[in-house]
């Protein structure tokens, strides 16, 4: 892949420093309320544990007018800090640089994961900017693994409300872990370790002007280092506080782009998801512990009524889309929702044959992906508004035992997924002319 051309000031920023031995990165766009504790803790972080390392702190802003390239430049490291110092500290240093090219987290990801292949970097890590629990002791928990115990990529867990994270609950997280074998509980997290091996296979990839340069590109990054065999272990993070949103609402762009993401990879790796057999659990890093977590507000009266009306308009493509026994189980769905939002409940098995029938159907029909995607965001409203009524009273232990039968089923699905992979679908035409267009559907979700 040939390199993008870097930002002046980037170019003449990496001739300055010559190299950096470790590379933060910090994809911005519009954070300015948050950015500046972020680069604060990275600072820290960098000062703290990696004292004899020569750092750099890079900002990759997707052009900002709220004032967040000024918060980063400006943020300063108290003084109470430097009091953990017993080592003499190599200045860190700080770089906030505009990325061109599709907007997006990717497009971020790949001018530093590029800045920091030009440095020499032994090791990138990435975090993202809206975060207000992030320590100084998570830049030392995504990187040692890395720097001392030769792992390539290193993914986040953490503690999360039961309604945060709802696309990773309910879709990434079954279905990777069900694909290529092991058990990564975030692998859309926002925070990674990597090393400079893996930044360099990153960087050869083709595809980064699709849906990677988008939301797409965690999935993208955690997928290619499970399924090419590069080490890969977890680090335990504590909480992640952010701006979370209302799963019913805000999530249809990321969760089209990051679905996407897995759909496409699921092809590429299709030899790889074959074979898989049982899970594994990745090796966990850092001390567990419990936290207090922010709230996160759900509409579920919301989420039925559209779920409910998609019913309606999406009925042709959802015929197309999945196999018959699946349908019927949506056509059942959808009357229990129209007798009343206590009664709504979406079983495991219902669900767990929805992604994977949706995920036939998008191999199968290249030029009506984005109409598939679309139409399944209403499913997965359902999904999400069934999960939040069962598990209403749940504390977090038993939540997360719920997950982990779901992620049972998609695994009893395999063999339903290697049926269907290579089976054309008669209906599948239907596709191409259920009478609705992108822009028809994209009004829906």
């Amino acid at each position: 892949m040939p390199e993008i051309v870097l930002p002046d000031e980037a170019r003449r920023a990496t001739e300055f420093l010559n190299r950096a031995d470790i590379v933060i990165g910090i994809p911005s766009y519009n954070n300015a309320r948050t950015i500046g504790h972020v680069v604060r803790a990275a600072y820290a972080g960098l000062a703290k544990y990696f004292p004899q390392w020569n750092g750099i702190v890079i900002n990759s802003d997707g052009g900002s007018t709220d004032g967040t390239r000024d918060a980063v430049l400006s943020a300063r490291v108290e003084d109470s800090h430097l009091m953990l110092l017993t080592t003499p500290v190599v200045a860190a240093h700080r770089l906030s640089v505009p990325y061109h090219g599709i907007p997006g987290k990717g497009s971020a990801f790949r001018l530093i994961f590029q800045l920091a292949r030009n440095l020499g970097a032994k090791a990138c890590a990435v975090v993202d900017s809206d975060l207000r629990s992030i320590t100084p002791e998570w830049i030392d928990l995504l990187l040692r693994p890395v720097m001392f115990a030769g792992y390539d990529f290193v993914a986040p867990y953490y503690h999360r409300h039961k309604y945060d994270g709802t696309i990773t609950n309910s879709i990434v997280y079954p279905l990777t872990r069900a694909l290529y074998g092991l058990r990564v509980r975030q692998p859309i997290g926002g925070e990674f370790g990597m090393s400079a091996r893996l930044v360099e296979r990153y960087l050869q990839r083709e595809d980064w002007e699709t849906d990677v340069a988008r939301y797409g590109i965690d999935i993208w990054m955690t997928t290619i280092a499970i399924a090419e065999g590069f080490r890969v272990c977890q680090s335990f993070l504590g909480a992640k506080l952010h701006d979370a949103k209302d799963p019913g609402s805000d999530l249809s762009a990321m969760l089209q782009q990051v679905v996407g993401s897995v759909f496409l990879l699921m092809q590429e790796y299709e030899n790889v998801w074959e074979q898989t057999g049982a899970t594994a659990p990745a090796e966990l890093f850092g001390f567990r512990y419990d936290v207090g977590l922010d709230p996160v507000q759900v509409n579920v009266d919301r989420m039925i009524q559209t779920f409910v009306r998609s019913a309606g308009d999406l009925r042709e493509i959802w015929t197309a889309a999945m196999d018959p026994v699946t349908m019927s189980g949506v056509n059942e769905l959808a009357r229990q929702a129209e007798a009343g939002a206590r009664h709504f409940h979406m079983d495991d098995e219902l669900w767990a044959r929805i992604v994977l029938d949706f995920a036939c159907a998008y191999k199968r029909s290249p030029v009506s992906r984005g109409l598939i995607l679309k139409s399944l965001t209403a499913l997965y409203i359902a999904r999400v508004a069934s999960f939040v009524i069962e598990t209403e009273t749940m504390v977090a232990s038993e939540v997360e035992e719920r997950i982990e039968k779901l992620c049972m089923q998609f695994e009893e699905l395999r063999p339903y997924l290697r049926q269907r992979w290579n089976n054309p679908n008669p209906l599948q035409g239907g596709l191409e002319h259920a009478g609705h267009s992108e822009q028809s559907v994209a009004g829906r979700g």
